[in-house]
């Protein structure tokens, strides 16, 4: 018996992306696979703990493989639509498409203020901003975890093979370079350092929360790009068996910067405010 997770083992129901300019209301281009990608599952959870519905969508065309990531002209449905080439991406009636993070926290908010994601707090606001800015912006957490997954994938991989071609294009998304590399694992380890101080500050202030006393989006996006550092175990995120151990930490200096607060943060987060287990 074959216990393994498939990258295709879906529960979710998704429309292609043809289907989905059809439509009104809320869609969200989220890819078709079982990844819990940090920016697809916090847009995702944005508008689930605001209960506004929306329709799952692939991101590929509808004649490509999700698991290519777009490689062979496999997005140019998604370009031609929302002007680049990532998921995720919210699109509301036939306003433009909203493929950053910051845009999608402020779509989310207006079009359901309560529960309040961001704070009132001038002072608060920006903070919360600027960190999740720290795990999800360029050059921040997750994309120096990409450019050091690529590192290790093309030094593993034999120069001219298709594996090999596959990691070369993924690493130009993210501005791959052997420098890049090199100082990927400082700027990861600082990162999480911070946010290890001020959980463990918070929790000393009594809180459960990153900023305040309440949810806000930087709780939803911390717990989501944990998953980065130790993804949620197999009956909670039954995530594709193959991707897991790139999720999986094995760096030695991000694992010492990394609190274990913050992994009791990201299990109360999903315990307390968001689906479990995740579904795909």
């Amino acid at each position: 018996m074959n216990d393994e997770i498939g990258f295709y083992d879906l529960k979710v129901d998704y429309v292609t992306l043809a289907e989905a300019r059809r439509l009104g209301g809320l869609r969200l281009v989220l890819g078709a696979y079982t990844i819990p990608g940090p920016w697809r599952e916090s847009c995702k959870n944005l508008f689930e703990v605001k209960g506004i519905p929306y329709t799952p969508v692939r991101c590929s065309n509808a004649d490509a493989e999700e698991i290519l990531f777009g490689a062979n002209g496999g997005h140019s449905e998604l370009i031609a639509w929302t002007a680049q080439s990532s998921a995720p991406v919210a699109i509301w009636e036939d306003e433009r498409p909203r493929a950053s993070w910051l845009d999608q926290i402020n779509l989310a908010e207006r079009l359901a203020p309560e529960p309040r994601l961001v704070p009132a707090d001038f002072d608060q606001r920006v903070r919360m901003f600027g960190l999740i800015n720290e795990l999800a912006g360029e050059n921040g957490f997750a994309w120096n975890r990409r450019v050091s997954l690529v590192d290790g994938a093309l030094a593993n991989t034999e120069p001219g093979s298709a594996d090999h071609a596959f990691w070369t294009t993924l690493g130009a998304k993210y501005q791959f370079s052997a420098d890049a590399a090199a100082r990927a694992q400082q700027r990861m380890a600082d990162v999480m350092g911070n946010f290890s101080a001020l959980i463990e500050a918070q929790r000393a202030r009594g809180s459960q929360y990153l900023i305040g006393e309440s949810l806000t989006a930087l709780d939803i996006y911390a717990a989501c790009f944990y998953a980065l550092v130790d993804p949620l175990p197999e009956n909670l995120c039954p995530m594709a068996t193959s991707y897991r151990p790139a999720y999986t930490n094995s760096d030695p200096v991000l694992a010492a910067a990394v609190s274990p607060l913050l992994g009791e943060h990201r299990d109360y987060v999903y315990r307390t405010h968001l689906r479990l287990p995740v579904v795909f």
